[in-house]
């Protein structure tokens, strides 16, 4: 079996084995290093472990305090960090929207304008939903997201360039995934003095996993690109891969409106 086969086998295994769940591990805060910050899932660990925690509840007393007294540079590393553990490798339909742009174009001026559309829009979105300008709920946002991943992937497959209108398509989605992006910072129960050095070091380490998942795709296959002909790149791997993710866009964007 060829080294790009078992690429793709992987990435179905991936997304079959790990459902849509895996995409938004917002349920696992505090394991391992991609959760919640430290300083607040400490002080719930340390709430859940109190004698009278049951008696408690969960939630905290007017006299709790947590120390988030920290640099702002601290800050912001930190949430670069858990920006790019977000993408890599907790965000894989973000990874999937990112490969299917990757895969609509053999040149690199096109993809480059994709991806600049994408970045300016979930920007704008991630800074005003987590600056609590608006908040759309997860059970409209989520499907969404995994209809702009089938929806991009199966253009790829009618047309064999990039369209005049697939960056104002990709703008338009990309404010979408900027929802789900501050969907899951504003999970991470930051205090209004940390904001804006967290909400600035999380989108740049969203936009390295981004930019780490295009590179390895281009240092893959962009070699192979320059060896063979359109006609043979886009049989053996633009129609196999697109057709994989538009797939797997379909099922996730079917089952978060039936599970929400």
């Amino acid at each position: 079996m060829t080294w790009w086969r078992l690429f793709f086998l992987s990435l179905v295994v991936a997304c079959f084995s790990t459902g849509p769940a895996s995409a938004h591990p917002e349920d696992e805060f505090c394991v391992g290093d991609s959760g919640m910050d430290p300083a607040l899932c400490r002080a719930l660990q340390n709430m859940d472990r109190a004698p009278d925690a049951g008696a408690r509840g969960s939630g905290f007393t007017e006299t709790e305090t947590i120390d988030f007294d920290r640099p702002a540079l601290e800050t912001f590393s930190l949430y670069v960090k858990i920006g790019v553990q977000h993408i890599l490798p907790g965000g894989l339909d973000h990874i999937l929207f990112v490969l299917a742009m990757f895969f609509s174009t053999r040149r690199w001026r096109p993809l480059l304008i994709q991806i600049s559309a994408f970045t300016v829009a979930h920007t704008i979105t991630l800074g005003m939903v987590a600056a609590g300008v608006f908040a759309p709920p997860a059970s409209i946002v989520e499907p969404l997201i995994a209809a702009t991943i089938a929806f991009v992937a199966i253009e790829n497959l009618v047309f064999k360039e990039m369209t005049r209108w697939r960056p104002a398509i990709v703008f338009g989605f990309g404010l979408i995934h900027g929802m789900g992006f501050a969907g899951f910072f504003g999970s991470l129960g930051l205090p209004d003095d940390q904001f804006w050095s967290a909400l600035i070091g999380f989108n740049i380490g969203v936009e390295i996993g981004q930019l780490a998942v295009v590179a390895l795709a281009a240092l893959l296959l962009w070699p192979v690109k320059q060896r063979i002909s359109e006609g043979l790149y886009r049989h053996a791997f633009v129609w196999p891969a697109s057709g994989f993710i538009g797939l797997v866009g379909a099922y996730w964007a079917i089952e978060r409106v039936l599970s929400g």
